[in-house]
């Protein structure tokens, strides 16, 4: 038994955004000297060569990292690398501070292993987060950023708040992510269509004049014709990659009563549909657009299922609530565990081993 799985049932009694808001309190103290940030690497990191990963020009020790929602505020960048993750993606960021909906915001479904979220959007906006990022230093391993707009914005305000956060926040980012697939914020108009697409597209190619790498976030619940149409945007625009997928408001199968709230569902419930979804952006393109594969991921063959199906990296964030601290040391062992039985030398070997056209 784990030290995790003994404080997890104490957690477990407080409210899910109060237990998350204590955790980070708890990482913050941990990084905050050079001598804890390197024992908790000593008890937590695993490295292996055949775990590192050559994307968007630069390096990932390990493709398992720590999607968007967990460190919105850049406030534990440090403590997360140490616990051996393979990079961060901050936010969602946001031209300013923002409260998003009202508490509760944030359930545990226990008995799926999945969580509810309906946050909208809350953090304390880029400024903020520049001055931590600078007052920190950003940390070793890359370090992902995750721009979205006011929950105010109209659709034309929309595209100068990613404006905003792009020119803020991208000196400090290896690549960034538009997030226009958010299930919990106003839907005053549609934010993936098309023409709104294009507009943000080519209003942040006008401003990337350091070329960091793009992606776009996608969710779970579109058919699939519509995921790929967009998928052919991204394409068009000649972005860097795709980030599926973001959180579901489907309820089927659920067991726990929380599943009757609003929001977001994440976690072991749409574990199936995000490794789908990846295979069939991985087919549509012939494996060419790098895929950050995030949904369910909490165990080395969850994480695998992903890279073979085409993902490049894999993100988690409710895998680490219910696993606890040594989350990305098991995923990463048991992924070289699982490389060397089927026959690969790395990771980047087994991207897309699934798919029809290997």
């Amino acid at each position: 038994m784990t030290l995790y799985s003994r404080v997890r049932p104490l957690a477990f009694m407080l409210p899910a955004e109060t237990a998350h808001d204590l955790g980070k309190r708890t990482l913050r103290a941990t990084q905050s000297t050079w001598p804890t940030r390197r024992a908790l690497a000593a008890a937590y990191r695993y490295d292996h060569p055949a775990l590192e990963v050559d994307l968007f020009d630069t390096t990932f020790p390990n493709p398992v990292g720590i999607a968007a929602g967990f460190d919105k505020n850049a406030e534990v960048t440090h403590a997360l690398e140490a616990l051996g993750f393979g990079f961060v993606e901050i936010g969602t960021v946001t031209p300013y501070p923002q409260e998003g909906n009202d508490r509760p915001r944030l359930f545990r479904l226990r008995e799926d292993e999945g969580m509810v979220n309906r946050m909208g959007f809350n953090g304390q906006g880029m400024e903020r987060v520049k001055e931590r990022l600078e007052a920190d230093g950003t940390p070793g391993f890359p370090l992902g950023v995750n721009v979205g707009k006011m929950n105010s914005s109209t659709a034309e305000e929309s595209i100068e708040d990613y404006r905003r956060v792009f020119d803020r926040l991208s000196p400090f980012a290896d690549y960034v992510v538009v997030n226009v697939s958010c299930p919990n914020t106003p839907d005053e108009f549609d934010e993936a269509s098309p023409e709104h697409l294009r507009a943000i597209f080519e209003t942040l190619e006008a401003e990337n004049d350091a070329d960091v790498p793009m992606l776009v976030k996608i969710g779970p619940d579109e058919p699939e014709d519509a995921i790929l149409d967009l998928v052919d945007i991204v394409q068009e625009f000649g972005l860097d990659g795709i980030v599926a997928t973001n959180t579901s408001t489907s309820r089927e199968g659920l067991e726990s009563p929380n599943q009757e709230e609003w929001g977001g569902l994440s976690g072991d419930p749409i574990e199936d549909r995000s490794t789908a979804v990846i295979r069939s952006i991985a087919e549509h393109t012939d494996g060419e657009l790098p895929i950050v594969g995030v949904g369910g991921v909490d165990s080395p063959g969850s994480a695998y299922a992903k890279i073979r199906a085409g993902a490049s990296l894999v993100q988690l964030y409710t895998g680490f609530v219910y696993q606890g601290p040594s989350t990305a040391k098991r995923i990463n062992r048991g992924l070289v565990a699982l490389l060397e039985r089927d026959g690969f030398s790395s990771v980047e070997e087994a991207v897309g081993a699934d798919l029809e056209h290997r």
